[in-house]
């Protein structure tokens, strides 16, 4: 089969076929798309039968989005697509671990089954995925695995921020691993991105993310997927080991921002406060008991 038949139109990772897990709806799907669009013949697997993705999630590309139903947790199941990528295009050029699961018991309330059932599609599945779909790539092959701001972060949601960091030390053990191969392997933390995953949380879980986030907003899949295409094109050629996350700088202010906040909010009273005037200009929080360090 010609691997770039039924591409929308050339770009940047025209000819390619890429396999992406987790690909029935949400994140999963608009980086099926987003692939897609740039030129590459997408591979798109989740567990649910053809029958049952939503339509309008996977529409619109012609043969260059063909779905597979898969089991990412089942090695038989890798096996098989394997088998069937060998036959049907002799071989891959980039991996997408994108399939994954969230669960929110604490660390006294997690069950052993959701702990193993976490593990299951969010560590063992990529690990499995590498195993079948490296055997299939030649030098400048390029995996992605998404982690989460979870992998880099003391999450409270145990068993899916231990699953996260399990997948984030995969990962890097991975880009040692494939690198004499030619193959690059890189890993892509998402925060507070709007998906169908997040979409049952709390309220205020979602207020908390957001107001704990620097850009003060939700992300959209669409800022994954861009980043996706990139990280799978040629253009990253030089690009491996690496961690990016995309979360609006979350990951990046380590708590501190609400540290902040408090004492910007807090500066004006508690400056008058102490002088009995108004707080000068430029005061808040620059006093060296204040810097939280």
């Amino acid at each position: 089969m010609n691997p770039g038949a039924g591409s929308t139109a050339p770009g940047r990772v025209t000819g390619k076929v890429i396999v992406v897990t987790g690909a029935a709806r949400g994140q999963g799907a608009a980086e099926a798309r987003a692939l897609a669009e740039h030129g590459a013949h997408v591979v798109a697997t989740d567990v649910v039968a053809a029958a049952d993705v939503e339509n309008g999630e996977l529409d619109g590309h012609g043969d260059a989005i063909v779905y597979r139903q898969l089991d990412v947790g089942d090695s038989a199941g890798w096996a098989a697509l394997a088998t069937w990528l060998r036959e049907e295009y002799g071989q891959v050029h980039g991996l997408v671990n994108n399939a994954g699961l969230a669960h929110r018991a604490r660390l006294m309330d997690v069950e052993l089954t959701d702990w193993e059932r976490l593990f299951r599609v969010n560590a063992t599945g990529p690990l499995l995925g590498i195993q079948a779909i490296a055997p299939l790539m030649r030098p400048g092959a390029s995996i992605v695995t998404i982690g989460s701001v979870a992998a880099i972060t003391p999450h409270y949601t145990v068993a899916y921020t231990a699953s996260k960091w399990a997948v984030r030390a995969l990962s890097k053990v991975a880009s040692l691993e494939l690198g004499p191969s030619g193959i690059r392997v890189n890993l892509v933390h998402p925060g507070y991105i709007d998906t169908p995953m997040v979409a049952n949380a709390p309220a205020t879980f979602r207020q908390a993310n957001v107001d704990s986030t620097p850009l003060g907003t939700v992300g959209r899949v669409e800022d994954v997927a861009n980043l996706i295409v990139f990280l799978l094109s040629d253009e990253s050629a030089y690009i491996s080991g690496a961690e990016i996350a995309v979360d609006g700088g979350f990951s990046n202010q380590a708590g501190v921002k609400a540290l902040s906040d408090a004492v910007l909010a807090a500066a004006p009273t508690e400056a008058a406060a102490a002088t009995g005037s108004a707080a000068p200009t430029g005061s808040a929080g620059t006093a060296s008991g204040e810097t939280g360090a």
